[in-house]
This record gives C-alpha cells, sequence and structure tokens, in this order.
C-alpha cells in the first residue's frame, strides 16, 4: 500500500456495489500470517517482562511501587506514544517500520538482564516500548486492508500472534533465566533476528494498494471521535484489571502465598494463553452479532472468575485464572474493530489509540495499585482488578452505533 491516506472525497458509494464488493473479498491469508509472526515476536518479548519483574525486583533490591514503575515505563513508551505512530500510518505507508520495530523491542528486552543499576533498567525499557509502539498500528492497519468483510475474525487470528507470543513469554524467560540467570534474557535475540529478517525480505509484498471495499467504507464513514473517546475509557478500565492481574498474582504466589518462583511462568502462562484462546472464539461471534453488543456483555461475564480465583485454591485456582483471561481478554480485537468503525477515515489512528493509549493508560492503574499492595496488602490490589470489569461493564452501555453498519 503505497499510500495509505484517509479518503477525502464525501460521495457515498451505491449501496449495492458497495455490497457486492463487500461480500467477496477475502482475508488474504499469507500477509496475515506473515504480520502474525512479527506480533508473535513483538509481544513474546514484551509479554516476558512481568515474569522477569520478581528477578529484576530482588537483583536491584526495589519495592513494589518501583516495581510497578518498570510496568508504568514500559506502557507509556510502548503505547501512549501509540496514536501518534498511528497518525503517520494514516498519512502514507512506512512499511519499513516493521521489521526495524521489531528489532528495537527485542534488543530493548533482551539487555535487561544486563542492566547496571535501575535508571539503565528504565531505558532499556522504554526501548523496547517504542518498538512495541512503532509496531503495531503499521502492522493493524495492514492486516486491516487485508482482512476482508469478516474484520473481526481476520483480526482475531493476527491478534491471536500476540497474544500467544503474550502468554509464552513468561515460560520461556523462565526457562531462560533458570538456566543462565538475568543474562540468560539476550536468548530473547533469536526469534527477534529470525522475525525481523524475515519481514525485511518480504518488504515488496507488503507495499500492495488496500482492496476497494476498504476505500469504500472510508469514503461512506463518519468519525465519532466522541464514542472513540467513550471506547477509549472501557479499554483502559479493562486494562486496568488485565494489568493488575498480570503484574502481582505473580508477586502473589510468591510472597504471600510462598509458592516456587519457577511457578510464576505457568501461572501467566494460564491467564495469557487462555487470553489468546479467548482472542479468537470471539472473532466469529462479535462479526455475527456486532462487536458493540459483544463488548458490552463480556466484560460482565468475565467478573465473576476473577473473584472466584480469590476464594479457592490449588487446581481451581487455575481453572478459575484461565477463564477470566480467556473471557477479560476475548474482547481485545473486537475493540479493536469498533474503535476503526468509531473512526473509519483513520483506522491507524483507531488501532493506536486502543492498542496504545488506551491500554497503556492502564499502566497507571497499575502503578495506583502498587500503592495499595504497598500500603494495604497485595490480596487489597487483586481484589480491586478482580471487580474493575464491572465499571468497564457500566461504561459500555454509553457506548452508541457506529456511523457504518459492522460486518457480519
Amino acid at each position: 500500500m503505497a499510500d495509505s491516506k484517509p479518503a477525502a472525497y464525501t460521495a457515498p458509494a451505491a449501496p449495492a456495489l458497495v455490497a457486492s464488493i463487500t461480500d467477496h473479498v477475502q482475508p488474504n491469508a499469507k500477509l496475515i500470517a506473515l504480520l502474525s509472526l512479527g506480533h508473535f515476536v513483538v509481544d513474546l518479548n514484551q509479554g516476558s517482562l512481568p515474569a522477569l519483574l520478581p528477578l529484576l525486583k530482588s537483583a536491584h533490591q526495589l519495592s513494589y511501587a518501583s516495581a510497578a514503575t518498570i510496568v508504568l515505563a514500559a506502557n507509556v513508551a510502548s503505547s501512549l506514544v501509540q496514536p501518534l505512530f498511528g497518525y503517520f500510518a494514516d498519512q502514507t505507508a512506512r512499511r519499513w517500520m516493521l521489521p526495524a520495530s521489531v528489532f528495537l523491542t527485542g534488543a530493548g528486552f533482551a539487555l535487561m538482564g544486563l542492566a547496571p543499576g535501575y535508571g539503565a533498567l528504565l531505558a532499556l525499557v522504554a526501548v523496547m516500548g517504542l518498538g512495541v509502539a512503532a509496531y503495531h498500528p503499521e502492522a493493524y492497519k495492514t492486516a486491516t486492508n487485508v482482512a476482508g468483510d469478516r474484520k473481526a475474525t481476520a483480526l482475531s487470528f493476527f491478534s491471536l500472534g500476540g497474544n500467544v507470543g503474550v502468554a509464552l513469554g513468561p515460560p520461556v524467560i523462565t526457562a531462560l533465566v533458570a538456566g543462565l540467570g538475568l543474562a540468560g534474557s539476550l536468548g530473547m535475540l533469536a526469534p527477534t533476528l529470525v522475525a525481523a529478517a524475515l519481514l525485511l525480505a518480504v518488504l515488496p509484498s507488503l507495499s500492495h494498494p488496500a482492496p476497494r471495499a476498504v476505500a469504500a467504507a472510508a469514503a461512506r464513514g463518519v468519525n465519532m471521535p466522541r464514542a472513540m473517546g467513550l471506547l477509549i475509557l472501557v479499554v483502559t478500565i479493562r486494562s486496568w484489571a488485565s494489568l493488575g492481574f498480570t503484574t502481582f498474582v505473580p508477586f502473589y504466589y510468591i510472597d504471600v502465598l510462598g509458592a516456587d518462583p519457577r511457578l510464576v511462568g505457568p501461572l501467566l502462562f494460564v491467564f495469557l494463553g487462555a487470553g489468546a484462546l479467548g482472542t479468537v472464539v470471539a472473532g466469529p461471534f462479535a462479526d455475527r452479532w456486532g462487536a458493540r453488543a459483544f463488548m458490552q456483555w463480556v466484560l460482565l461475564a468475565s467478573l465473576p472468575f476473577g473473584v472466584l480465583f480469590l476464594m479457592v485454591k490449588g487446581v481451581l485456582a487455575f481453572v478459575m485464572l484461565g477463564l477470566f483471561g480467556a473471557i477479560l481478554t476475548s474482547s481485545f480485537s473486537v475493540s479493536i474493530v469498533l474503535g476503526q468503525a468509531y473512526l473509519p477515515r483513520n483506522a491507524g489512528t483507531a488501532s493506536g489509540l486502543i492498542v496504545g493509549f488506551a491500554i497503556g493508560a492502564g499502566g497507571v492503574g497499575v502503578t495506583a495499585l502498587g500503592w495499595v499492595a504497598d500500603r494495604y496488602g497485595l490480596p487489597a490490589a487483586l481484589w480491586i482488578s478482580a471487580l474493575t470489569p464491572l465499571a468497564a461493564f457500566v461504561a459500555t452501555r454509553f457506548l452508541p452505533a457506529p456511523s457504518v453498519p459492522e460486518a457480519r
């Protein structure tokens, strides 16, 4: 796609023509798979941070608040600046950012185990975060352009790469540092270099023009900034719950329950792996019911499982943790589809606002939860996280219908 500037004309396309086009546009599976591979590696590195955090806390003698600040730094760098990269993606295609951002993400994370101090650690977190921020808007817009008329389904498979990466990150980094110590983080360079090289080799094939259906949808759509603002609030609240669990469940098991630190990897894999499966399952349902309706009820459905996780023990706790992760995270790609429906003329910006700003703002909530954990204990921070989806559900009740009917 040589030029991805938003359409400047406003005349609506003939409805019959638009229907004819969109009914026959199929996803480009090969391109989605390639973009999903890059998504996998980027989020493999990013997803490894929660599992590395307890070791970094011990090595640098950090408080819970300082450890939570690392999460905040990662989210500010990786998420809050994503709308800027999304704006660039809407102005013109910069496909070279795809392999470059994969490399930047992996290099930043790989060197964290060698960081000499807290300041250097925060700097490397920022480097990793900027790589994450650069990849997502460009990749999501490209994936949307080749997703055909079943956007929720196609984007759910693209998102699967990232969610699987996030899920595998903890057990992979746990295995590396168990054998090599903190320097084992350098092992993450291997998948990083492979994915960056593959994306670099196929850059020309990523520059095809967008299908006519995408241009037609943008032409007849009207941006709804107020609705987008409310959706950002919903996703921010959801991210408080998700980040609260990924950040503090490991500490809860190690510091409160006295579990073996090697349990951290499997714990996070259960939560994040179930989330990856939930994302894929959600796509067809969201295409059938509509993204807005799906968003509304899935958040409420997740609530009892987060609460039950804190009330039960043993294997049943793992089951509740997995169900909470699957249902809560299933709205991830659906929220991006809805965001692009609210900003149909600025798909890159919409992706950056949802994947970036809204989720990154959740890092602010995690920092506040770190303050709660330091003063009132880890269980208090987790109870707040478990009950947070209720607030997100209430906010979804005010989401309006998009100006462009949602594809089903």
